[in-house]
């Protein structure tokens, strides 16, 4: 491996999928899906970002907002085109539809999908909001029946509700990590952040050389949740215990402020994109551990899709390039 004074800083940046991955470079986005012992399905992807609309979505704080949504835009569109092929290719068993399944496919019709999709997102937005914001500060003031002393004391309260928000994050991380499509999942993410590695060490993109690079990179998504709910912890020690005398408008601020948090989060780890020394090494740190769950040792026919990927969107004039040498 390259020494890592001699590496370099790439904007590429990628996503699992399902028997595949996502490699979203400076000009050119790609999956890459196995549907075949030698087979690799790749397509390009076009998405017009929000970042391209207007100077005002790229301003520190408000590009992290807009990257979010860029980033979940694309994640769906990616993660439909790998299932498609995936269940086309037998990589995945389709089970045989039930008979709600089969009622629904026949009033709904095409637009099945799509309801399925609304539903999805506005349960999974309600059980986010219940987990993260609501149940933490509930649970506080149920601690704080039994030691009074402690129901005003902000610092207390923010470090409980954050370290608890942490807790549950990796609980669920861990829970999903059991499931055997999960792990090809997390398998296939360790594959993208070894080829990503082996590009920034300037080492031949081969199976080879993959395979030796680590698996925990500090500029990844897990990172930037890592760094938010932190960000979370401070922003919360400059909300009352109990604003104006109730409790429940201790979370309902704390959501209000989510854009910020989201905002500053992003900031520091494109910070640490751009920078590679002892300040962000700490900052990403903590995302680093949680990596240990969120990838796992990809096998070879993995790290074959992840080249396939990797390759398609390196751009031939550089462009994509940070830096090219850590930070001292």
């Amino acid at each position: 491996m390259a020494d890592i004074k001699e590496r370099k800083i790439t904007s590429i940046g990628g996503s699992a999928l399902i028997e595949g991955i996502m490699m979203r470079g400076p000009k050119r986005t790609t999956i890459a899906v196995r549907t075949g012992e030698n087979d690799i399905y790749t397509e390009d992807i076009n998405m017009t970002t929000l970042a391209s609309k207007s100077k005002f979505f790229r301003l520190p704080l408000i590009r992290g907002i807009t990257g979010i949504i860029d980033s979940m835009r694309l994640s769906y569109k990616s993660l439909a085109i790998s299932a498609d092929k995936a269940l086309e290719a037998g990589e995945i068993e389709e089970e045989e539809p039930s008979k709600f399944e089969k009622w629904l496919t026949e009033k709904l019709g095409d637009n099945l999908m799509n309801v399925i999709m609304v539903i999805a997102t506005v349960l999974g937005v309600a059980l986010a909001l219940g987990l993260f914001f609501f149940l933490p500060s509930f649970l506080y003031d149920l601690l704080a029946l039994a030691i009074p002393s402690i129901k005003e004391v902000v610092f207390i309260k923010s470090v409980f509700e954050g370290v608890l928000k942490i807790v549950l994050f990796l609980g669920y991380v861990i829970l999903c990590a059991r499931m055997e499509e999960m792990k090809r999942v997390f398998m296939y993410h360790g594959a993208e952040h070894k080829t990503i590695f082996c590009y920034e060490a300037g080492e031949e993109l081969t199976v080879e050389n993959i395979r030796k690079q680590s698996r925990f990179h500090p500029r990844c998504g897990t990172s930037f949740l890592v760094i938010t709910l932190l960000v979370g912890i401070i922003l919360g020690l400059f909300i009352p215990a109990t604003p104006f005398g109730i409790s429940i408008l201790r979370p309902v601020f704390k959501l209000l402020l989510l854009p910020l948090m989201i905002g500053i989060g992003y900031e520091a780890i494109k910070f640490c994109g751009k920078h590679d020394n002892k300040l962000t090494r700490i900052l990403a740190k903590p995302g680093v551990w949680a990596q240990h769950i969120t990838t796992k040792e990809p096998d070879d026919k993995m790290i074959e899709v992840a080249i396939k990927a990797m390759t398609a969107v390196i751009p031939d004039d550089g462009s994509d390039i940070i830096s090219n040498c850590c930070d001292k």
